[in-house]
Parts: structure tokens; sequence; C-alpha cells
């Protein structure tokens, strides 16, 4: 069986990390990784590889940059190409980003099959981009590899129960990255960092790419930085150049990004949480650590029902208030929300299984 993997940003590189492995293991797949070149900073990108012991892509593109038609077209081109050279079985894509839709989209058009790791998620919010990557990517890929059970209720919802594809809860990928790598977990190697601190993530477009979001964000992290506990945060190239560019000041602990294992070393010491991420989310759950959200939705919204997760917007007395509600909290899996650790070997059975009965 010949699976061609489809990756591109950071999130895909540490969830492709642990499924590969799995392949590896079970052996009887080969398995060819494209990266389209998303994310091309080397903290972003070549880092992890280096890190995460994924084999080099067999297959790079170098795609970034440009709007999301343009890049999502050069993908799927590209893409398109590969797919006719290596004839693979099966396309497997991860997650909501453009790279991923692209695969999708490819491999439809030429009718080889598509599973979709992370498949159901839903935000509710038509605004962004990855809620419309993951939707139509849903609706072209025929193995469906939910992490919940929301999840598959989202399908469930959207009429799925009466299509021919096979909608799976399997867990998420990510709880077994975090076990498998947590004994990996290293300080970041620039400078000394406050004993005690909060977390701290920004990078969404719904807040650097509006003024008065991101002003309210930045005003929140400064007080809190100021007067309750330091704030570190590791500062994407885009973000830092949208704060300078609306005449803002961050004034708290900034270092670069950082690679998983730093970013584990992080969530392991930190007090709190605060992100717009989607994965950061559960990453902080993975580590037992309270998570204060500055986004209107969420995809993880059993995180907010067992109040592991708390969602705030870009308001910055909220920001402050629930961190100060929230730090230092401890949270628990006391439920296995994710699967426990074992996603990754259940997608592989899933895939052999399905091969065999296709073939």
């Amino acid at each position: 069986m010949k699976i061609l993997t489809i990756i591109g940003a950071r999130p895909q590189f540490i969830k492709a990390s642990v499924v590969s492995r799995a392949i590896q293991q079970a052996g009887g797949i080969e398995e060819i990784i494209l990266h389209t070149g998303q994310h091309f900073d080397s903290n972003m990108s070549d880092i992890f590889f280096n890190q995460l012991g994924i084999p080099r892509p067999d297959l790079q593109l170098d795609i970034h940059g440009g709007g999301h038609g343009e890049m999502t077209g050069r993908m799927l081109t590209e893409i398109e190409k590969a797919l006719l050279k290596h004839k693979p079985d099966r396309v497997m894509v991860y997650g909501d980003t453009n790279s991923t839709l692209a695969g999708a989209l490819a491999a439809t058009k030429l009718h080889i099959p598509v599973a979709h790791v992370e498949a159901g998620l839903r935000s509710f919010n038509m605004r962004m981009p990855e809620e419309i990557n993951r939707i139509l990517t849903d609706q072209i890929s025929d193995l469906l590899f939910c992490p919940t059970s929301t999840a598959v209720r989202n399908l469930e919802n959207e009429g799925f129960s009466s299509k021919p594809v096979k909608v799976m809860q399997v867990g998420d990928v990510m709880q077994d990255a975090a076990l498998l790598f947590a004994e990996k977990a290293v300080a970041p190697a620039e400078g000394e960092l406050p004993e005690a601190f909060v977390l701290a993530t920004l990078h969404r477009a719904e807040n650097t790419d509006n003024p008065e979001r991101l002003a309210n964000i930045v005003r929140a992290l400064n007080q809190i930085h100021q007067n309750q506990v330091p704030v570190v945060l590791p500062l994407h190239p885009r973000t830092r150049k949208l704060v300078a560019e609306q005449g803002q000041a961050l004034n708290v602990h900034i270092i670069e990004p950082v690679g998983y294992f730093e970013m584990v070393w992080l969530l392991e010491h930190c007090q709190l949480v605060l992100t717009d991420s989607g994965g950061v989310q559960k990453e902080a759950y993975f580590f037992g650590k309270a998570c204060v959200t500055m986004r209107d939705q969420t995809e993880w919204v059993e995180l907010v029902e067992i109040a592991a997760n708390v969602l705030v917007g870009a308001v910055a007395h909220r920001i402050i208030q629930e961190c100060t509600k929230n730090r230092g909290r401890q949270v628990k899996d006391l439920s296995e929300l994710y699967g426990g650790g074992k996603a990754s070997y259940r997608i592989v059975e899933l895939l052999k299984k399905a091969h065999f009965l296709e073939g």
C-alpha cells in the first residue's frame, strides 16, 4: 500500500511524526511525504523535522506567501503533478490549512481516495479560512478520522451518516505526540526565563489583522505582565510585524518562535496558557494546565464544557480577569477525551483495513 502524506505547517509536522512512526512500526505501508512549504521559517519548519524524527520529505514544493487563492492554486497544480508521478493508493491530509485543502482537492479530482486526520472539527465561524478548509476537505474525503465525539456529532449533523464514507472516532494524534515527546522537553535556549510565568501565543489572523482586537490583546498581556506575573510570548514573525505596523508595543518577555520540545517545556512549566491557537488549547490540557482562549469560538468545545478552557474573545478585562482566576489551576484528563495517546495506531490499523477491503 502506498500513501502520499501532505503536510505544510507546524501542527501538521507534529501530527505526521507520530502517525509516520506508527506506519513504520506496523509495516506494509510505503509512505511518501510531500511538504508544501507553507511554513518556511527554519524555526517553524526544519527544526520540527530535526527534533521529531520525521523522515525528510520526499517532495518539497517550497510554496509560501501570497493570498489564500494564489497559495492554494499553486499547491493544487504541483500536488497534482506529484500524484500523477507517484500514483499513490491514498492521500492523507491533516487539519485545516491551505495545504490540507489543496491536497484533498488534487487527489479527489484524480479519483484517489483521501483520508482526513482531524476530521469533523467546527468553529462555526465561516470568516476563518481554516473553517472553510476543514469543511471542504471533509466533503471530499472517504476516511474521516475524528479526534472526539463532538467531531463525530458534527459530521452526523451535516448528513455524513447517509454518505458512502467512514466516520471513525480515533482520538487525537496530538495527545500521542505530547505523551511521546514529553521526556525530550528542553528549555528555550535564549536567555533566562522567569521562574513563574504565563505562556502566551498570538498569531491568528482574526486577532492580528484587526487593529481593535490586537490593541485589546496587547493591552491585556502588558497589564498581566506588569501587575500579575511575567508573560512569556514566543512571537511569530508575522505577528511581530503587524504589532509594529499598527503602532502597538508588547511589553512582555518576548522570545523567538520555538521548536516543539521547547514548547512542551514551556507548557510543562507555565502557570497558565493564554492563546488564540487551536492546537495549543489541547496541548495545555494534555499537560494539565488551564487555558484562556482569546477567540470568540473554539473547535474544542468539550474543553469549554469541562471548564478546562474558557473563551474570552479579544476583550481586555475578560482576558485579565480569567488569567487572575485560573492561574495555577490544574486540570486532569479523567475521561480520556482525546483517546489516551493511541490515535496514531488506530489510524494505521484502519488505513490497512480500508486498503484490504478496497483491494
